[in-house]
């Protein structure tokens, strides 16, 4: 059978990734779609099976109205979340920034700063916490400390006491987020900077007016990997809730699956909502 030569490549690039379909299908679009059935049903394992009665959206109401701890948790997650993600960008842009200099042993702080990536792994993250390494070293001797903690109520003190208490623990994410604006830096034409110091530019008028703008669609992806990365974190306290009512008689596996995809409506929510406004953001700004 003769194949055009148009054809011939298609079926050459199928052939590529085709594994790849298959292991989506099987490992992936599969589970998710169970999970969606399962989310409608309340479940229960028996000796025979798991047993299913659907219950329509009871397993999402039951979420909002009775289960307060899941609410709770959600708002907490929340909060964390729009203080831990511009701080984490921050400093990564700003580490980024320093090991794209022409420095000795730039070679061992980009291991040093991505060495955390490898050993962040749940277990070993909560003995660091429960041993009180992710916190700032002596920080409750200091006098302001104690002013902060005094008067907690306010949403400003209470941002600072989480800083304080996580801030190791958040630049700890960083390590990925570094290398991708490092790669990114080093793709920015020098000329463009050699250019702009000739017509007087100073470095920091070079920073907001060259390498900033550059590196814009790099923050959108590092933003969006930091939110995914900050979310299904194996500490998180929703994902810990989640997984506890897995075999819970009151709620078992159908409510689990409800809770996750309403976690997961949330995540995306939240990324539309911040990648949409720096896309507009950026399309004002350099338009």
């Amino acid at each position: 059978m003769k194949v055009s030569l148009k054809t011939g490549k298609q079926l050459i690039g199928m052939s590529f990734i085709l594994p790849w379909l298959l292991g989506f299908a099987v490992f992936t679009a599969y589970p998710l779609g169970y999970s969606m059935f399962l989310s409608f049903q309340q479940v229960r394992i028996t000796p025979k099976g798991i047993v299913t009665d659907f219950v329509g959206f009871d397993n999402f109401s039951y979420a909002f109205t009775v289960d307060a701890l899941f609410t709770q948790e959600l708002l907490t997650y929340l909060e964390e979340l729009f203080i831990s993600v511009p701080i984490i960008l921050v400093f990564s842009l700003i580490i980024g920034l320093l090991l794209n200099q022409n420095i000795k042993f730039r070679g061992l702080f980009r291991t040093i700063f991505f060495l955390p990536v490898i050993i962040t792994s749940g277990p070993v993250i909560e003995e660091l916490m429960a041993q009180g390494v992710t916190a700032i070293p002596s920080i409750e001797e200091y006098a302001i400390f104690t002013i902060i903690l005094n008067n907690s109520e306010s949403f400003f003190n209470s941002t600072i006491i989480y800083l304080m208490d996580n801030l190791i623990f958040i630049l700890w994410f960083s390590g990925v987020q570094i290398l991708i604006f490092l790669a990114a830096l080093q793709k920015i034409d020098r000329q463009i900077y050699e250019a702009a110091k000739i017509d007087g530019a100073s470095s920091w008028e070079c920073f907001w007016k060259v390498t900033l703008p550059s590196l814009s669609p790099i923050i959108i992806i590092n933003v969006i990997y930091t939110v995914v990365t900050y979310s299904i974190f194996a500490l998180n306290p929703v994902v810990n809730h989640i997984q506890s009512n897995m075999f819970q008689i009151n709620t078992g596996f159908g409510y689990a699956s409800a809770l996750s995809w309403i976690y997961f409506g949330v995540i995306a929510l939240v990324l539309l909502i911040i990648v949409g406004l720096l896309t507009l953001r950026a399309k004002k700004k350099y338009s």
